[in-house]
């Protein structure tokens, strides 16, 4: 997505939208997150790696039991073809955010790499064993996508969590989540958050009172208005000069 005001010749800022689900997909529609980041002066690459929707059955079971494996090498390829094809993509300013099974991936990702400027961290998860006894599809959830049974698959668990690979992170990440999520609880943030400031890694935590998992869909109108102000800030923030 191009931002607004765009001009030829000129390069933009990028930020790296990853969807939620991670059984959703992007499609052709209005989605007022990215249009705000493009009125201001980002543009937007955003991918549907495996394991969401719109591609049948079996591409939405190629994560299943390999979260952070195949989905995560289609979010870098995505958006490696698209810096490559978009000479208006500036390869060396690139953030990434995402929500939910999205902030799973953010998280993850910057566990994996350093390529990002910054990261925004959105109702995301971070420790799949305690989200097993936490979230309110904790059994259901784990149990039917990353393993067959939880307590004869602990360290399975623990290599697909992103707060194992948590000192590897070297991007500046802001943690952001609802006070009453109930899918994700704040938990998830909450240790991601304490183990990055214990090694002395930058991030911030944004808790929101009075809002649930669906903050950004059907949140209040000042709370949805102050966490995309909250995403926007951080992200430019430290956004590097040219």
């Amino acid at each position: 997505m191009r931002p607004a005001g765009f001009q030829a010749g000129k390069t933009y800022p990028v930020i790296l939208e990853i969807h939620g689900g991670p059984q959703l997909n992007y499609g052709y529609a209005m989605f007022h997150e990215m249009q705000w980041f493009a009125a201001n002066g980002y543009a937007i690459v955003y991918t549907n790696p495996r394991g969401g929707k719109s591609y049948g059955q079996t591409f939405v079971n190629a994560v299943r039991h390999h979260y952070g494996e195949q989905d995560a090498a289609d979010v870098i390829n995505g958006l490696d073809a698209a810096l490559e094809r978009f000479d208006f993509l500036d390869k060396n300013r690139v953030a990434v955010t995402g929500g939910s099974y999205g902030g799973f991936m953010t998280n993850w990702l910057i566990g994996h790499t350093n390529r990002f400027f910054a990261a925004v961290s959105q109702r995301s998860i971070s420790n799949w064993i305690s989200f097993y006894g936490c979230s309110d599809i904790g059994p259901l959830f784990v149990e039917s996508q990353l393993v067959e049974s939880a307590k004869e698959n602990l360290t399975r668990l623990w290599e697909m969590s992103p707060l194992k690979y948590a000192q590897r992170v070297t991007t500046p990440l802001l943690l952001l989540h609802s006070e009453n999520d109930l899918r994700c609880p704040i938990e998830q943030a909450e240790q991601f958050y304490t183990w990055l400031r214990s090694q002395g890694k930058e991030t911030q935590l944004v808790r929101i009172p009075n809002a649930s998992h669906g903050l950004s869909r059907n949140g209040k109108p000042s709370l949805r208005i102050k966490r995309l102000e909250a995403i926007f800030d951080y992200i430019d923030e430290h956004l590097p000069n040219e």
